[in-house]
């Protein structure tokens, strides 16, 4: 994990700063990029960005992080204004439109579920807290099971993203979380 920003001597935070600026701007490009060639545009060393990021997945994390802010406001419009199980779904394909228009962010989630680390970064952090408020309701209203790990339903969605993620693929993805939904129903 990188440090605090508050921590970095200001050479440091420059440095992150414009890894974070020069990544935001290679990744809507739509073109594969590498980090090393992030790191030249950005003119820092490739030590200097795996030291602040040292995979893909964290520099991905931190460039997404404030733009995945506004879907905690669209679940609780959602909540209010369906039930809790249906709110879910609605939100699952929400999410799966915000990730498919950025750049890296699904193979992103997808490695870092499959590495067993979903959840440490700032993208999943907000994931979880968001899909917690909405099992939470679920729970309270009697819809779906108590007890459900948000970090479980993350790493689903993760998976489902993987395999159907693609915008000409959303009738089979609709179905599949369908299938996950009906599975967190309480019985």
């Amino acid at each position: 994990m990188t440090p605090p920003r508050h921590t970095l001597r200001a050479d440091a935070r420059r440095n992150r700063e414009q890894l974070v600026a020069t990544a935001a701007e290679a990744f809507s490009s739509g073109r594969p990029v590498s980090l090393d060639a992030i790191a030249k545009r950005a003119g820092v060393g490739n030590a200097t960005l795996y030291r602040h990021f040292p995979t893909r997945e964290d520099l991905v994390e931190e460039v997404y992080r404030d733009q995945i802010r506004p879907l905690r406001d669209d679940a609780h419009t959602l909540l209010a204004a369906e039930p809790p199980a249906r709110a879910l779904h609605t939100w699952m394909l929400r999410f799966a439109d915000w990730a498919g228009e950025r750049r890296g962010i699904c193979e992103a989630l997808v490695a870092m579920s499959a590495s067993g680390r979903f959840g440490t970064g700032p993208v999943c952090d907000e994931v979880q807290q968001i899909l917690g408020t909405v099992l939470d309701a679920g729970a309270a209203a009697g819809e779906l099971r108590s007890g459900i790990d948000p970090a479980d339903v993350g790493g689903i969605l993760a998976g489902l993203l993987s395999v159907a993620g693609a915008p000409e693929q959303r009738p089979q993805l609709h179905s599949m979380l369908r299938i996950v939904v009906d599975g967190l129903r309480s019985r």
